[in-house]
């Protein structure tokens, strides 16, 4: 299964889910973050104000923040390849990156709406 490396910005905390005004952004995330890798997908974490020396000693990471800056984060890596940036990918998207489109269709396939009838 493929690897994928989340560098965050400086945030208050490893998730950024703390404090008095949560980015819903951060929460939508962790929660699609949580989901992946109870589905055994690789997820590791990094965060600019907690782990600086994660960034420098990535080279593309490093590549990217000398031409993009830090407001430009975050940066999503799979296998070592720049993914997205700018922004936190979806659970649709941590899927795919991982090989688990199936388990995304047939998520959205069982959901209790049918019909007229939605819970």
């Amino acid at each position: 299964m493929k690897s994928i490396q989340i560098y965050d910005p400086a945030l208050c905390c490893s998730t950024g889910v703390c404090g008095t005004e949560v980015d819903q952004q951060l929460v939508n995330f962790s929660a699609d973050a949580d989901w992946a890798k109870k589905n055994g997908v690789q997820i590791d974490r990094f965060n600019l104000a907690q782990q600086p020396i994660e960034f420098a000693n990535n080279q593309v990471v490093r590549g990217f923040l000398e031409r993009s800056g830090a407001e430009a984060l975050p940066l999503i890596l799979v296998d070592g390849e720049v993914a997205l940036a700018g922004r936190y990918p979806n659970r649709t998207e941590l899927a795919r990156w991982a090989g688990l489109t199936a388990a995304v269709e047939i998520q959205s396939v069982t959901s209790c709406c049918s019909g007229r009838k939605c819970c």
